[in-house]
């Protein structure tokens, strides 16, 4: 994938990141440390990825490593590699992450995780550029490192769960995507990237969402970010087999929320409108409101 696909496909579901894209696309042909800070489920790890398909070394090793997933006591077999015999149990030697990244890209996601005990092990890595394996001798780093870490992770620091001189280490290109209730004009575009996205990979061309969840799904605030908007979409195709018009349901923590009185307001007067087959006099006497009233409120609503 080229520099300008890897960015500019964010840049069609973000258009207010768009800036941050390009200094992101510029980071990425240098050789530092990148950390990619944000809320879970905002395309932090797509983002990272996209970094090494945009780097000197996108042909080369892309590998990943979810610390959150890897106990402390395997973290540093697991990490650095092992050799046969270096510990009960180890029958056949281990190259490890890092030794796997070799001239391409290490990625560390949720490098807030990492116990306190390991995190000098890293930030020698990341100073050094050397590493050990269990029962080997010492090795060189040929390695581009990508992190990937949450929005507080400079807050760890300061309460001395996170050490502060590896997040130095780290933070030589820092760069924070916000969450989508931040950035809610970027909805109707993330939404069309995802529909694109299921179309193509389901075969079901020119699937469009449904008035009513677009009401919906325009007012929530999507705690769960992209991953969650994603997930309400694949639900409702699956949901849906045939159809291309898409209805998901609503999460549970919207129902029974009272509306935005404008969205109430806008409702009443459409079905207003559609009782009185569209006539302007008889809907505006339905709702009590002047017709001049109805036309204004009909001009700053869209309705047609």
């Amino acid at each position: 994938m080229s520099t300008a696909t890897a960015f500019d496909a964010f840049a069609r579901a973000a258009p207010s990141l768009r800036p941050l894209f390009e200094r992101i696309e510029l980071a990425a042909r240098s050789e530092a440390p990148i950390l990619i800070l944000g809320p879970a489920g905002s395309g932090r790890s797509s983002l990272a990825r996209a970094v090494h398909q945009a780097s000197r070394r996108h042909q080369e090793a892309l590998v990943e490593v979810d610390i959150a997933a890897v106990p402390s006591t395997l973290f540093e077999s697991e990490f650095f590699g092992f050799r046969a015999g270096a510990f009960t149990g180890a029958q056949a030697a281990s190259p490890g992450r890092v030794a796997r990244a070799a001239g391409g890209t290490l990625i560390l996601d949720h490098v807030e995780e990492l116990p306190l005990a390991s995190q000098p092990k890293l930030l020698r890595l990341l100073g050094e550029r050397r590493f050990t394996p269990l029962g080997g001798e010492e090795r060189s780093a040929d390695v581009r490192f990508v992190a990937v870490g949450a929005s507080d992770l400079e807050e760890r620091v300061e309460k001395g769960v996170f050490r502060g001189d590896l997040f130095y280490r780290l933070e030589v290109l820092t760069f924070a995507l916000p969450a989508l209730a931040e950035r809610r004009s970027d909805l109707p575009a993330v939404f069309e990237h995802f529909l694109a996205d299921l179309s193509d990979r389901s075969g079901r061309r020119h699937l469009r969402l449904a008035d009513r969840a677009l009401g919906w799904m325009l007012e929530y605030p999507w705690p769960g970010n992209l991953r969650q908007v994603r997930n309400v979409l694949e639900r409702a195709l699956i949901q849906a087999p045939r159809a291309a018009m898409l209805d998901p349901e609503p999460p549970r923590d919207l129902i029974g929320r009272p509306q935005p009185l404008a969205e109430v307001e806008k409702q009443q007067i459409v079905a207003a409108l559609g009782y009185a087959r569209g006539h302007q006099g008889r809907a505006a006497k339905l709702l009590g409101i002047s017709r001049k009233t109805l036309w204004e409120k009909r001009k700053r609503y869209g309705i047609p």
